[in-house]
């Protein structure tokens, strides 16, 4: 038997530990339970709140960022698998002006109270960039993790579809 492991002085169970999270090109260490979610750690430890907490469980998109440049649901991901890879959050998108899609968003008013939009707008980003938005069908299949509440799907539809048309909505 391993001898850490026989007298007990292995770090395991719940215990917080240092992680360190590449979160929008700064890397930050953190002291984290392995238990800890990739939005809570944003949220909670980081002030990171572009990122929202909608259903805690995977379903609205809500909480989408970027880890290697993938859309993730950052409610399920545990912070600790993020370690060593490039984590983007709605702050991290745009540098000093808005982001195109951000700005496609404003002028097709694509938004109404707004809790959604962060997650919209990072996999709407995703979206053009993989090329699943040639048909509306395409773009409403292709967003269908994102829900929004107050249903202003058309304009978000729109939103892509501007970008799309001037090929321009690449991060």
């Amino acid at each position: 038997m391993d001898l850490e492991l026989a007298t007990g002085s292995a770090r395991r169970g719940p215990d917080s530990a240092p992680v360190a999270l590449t979160i929008n090109g700064e890397t930050l260490v953190l002291e984290l339970e392995p238990r800890v979610s990739l939005l809570d750690a944003l949220r909670e430890h980081l002030r990171l709140t572009g990122s929202k907490k909608g259903c805690d469980q995977g379903t609205c998109g809500a909480c989408t960022v970027w880890v290697d440049g993938r859309r993730v649901l950052a409610c399920l991901t545990l912070a600790v698998a993020c370690e060593g890879r490039e984590v983007t959050t709605i702050e991290g998108l745009a540098g000093d002006e808005l982001h195109p899609m951000q700005q496609a968003f404003i002028e097709e008013d694509a938004f109404q109270c707004g809790y959604c939009t962060p997650g919209q707008i990072m996999s709407a980003v995703k979206l053009l960039e993989e090329g699943n938005a040639s048909t509306d069908e395409d773009i409403a299949e292709f967003m269908s993790g994102n829900i929004c509440r107050c249903a202003a799907y058309p304009n978000i539809r729109a939103a892509i579809r501007r970008l799309r048309d001037r090929g321009d909505g690449a991060s």
